[in-house]
């Protein structure tokens, strides 16, 4: 398990620090993590999970805008391999079966990253290897955010 602190700046911009206090890229959680290629953030509602998931878009190259995949359910960004990554929001999805049939498990087995907002109605169909990130609010407005 790794935990980090996100701390906002004043160009609303994040920061991420390591348990030493050192600043890192946003891509320091998937060095942890070399072969893993999809990762579920959990955290209550407005403590930063698109904010962090674009960060680490930016971090991996992307040119696109990112923004929540809200209503679309899932955004594709180019990285500039050519490789695409996927963010979900599974946040409106009523169940699985509306997970299936929009196709999520040809995302979540394609070998690209997917970065999940909202994972627990795909959790029958997640890989065995999946990453779960935990974000937690802390008294400061600061974020603590815990990878496994």
């Amino acid at each position: 398990m790794n935990i980090y602190t996100i701390k906002q700046n004043l160009s609303d911009r994040i920061e991420l620090l390591n348990s030493e206090g050192k600043p890192v890229s946003p891509t320091a959680i998937l060095a942890h993590h070399p072969s893993a290629r999809v990762y579920a953030f959990d955290a209550p509602m407005g403590a930063g999970k698109t904010t962090f998931i674009s960060e680490l878009c930016r971090a991996l190259g992307t040119d696109d805008v990112t923004n929540s995949p809200t209503f679309a359910i899932v955004n594709v960004y180019e990285l500039p391999s050519g490789d695409e990554l996927y963010h979900f929001d599974c946040y409106r999805l009523k169940d699985i079966r509306e997970a299936i049939d929009f196709g999520a498990e040809e995302y979540l087995y394609s070998g690209n990253y997917c970065f999940i907002e909202w994972p627990d109605i795909l959790s029958p169909v997640l890989p065995e290897d999946t990453v779960r990130v935990s974000i937690r609010v802390l008294e400061n407005g600061d974020r603590q955010l815990t990878v496994q």
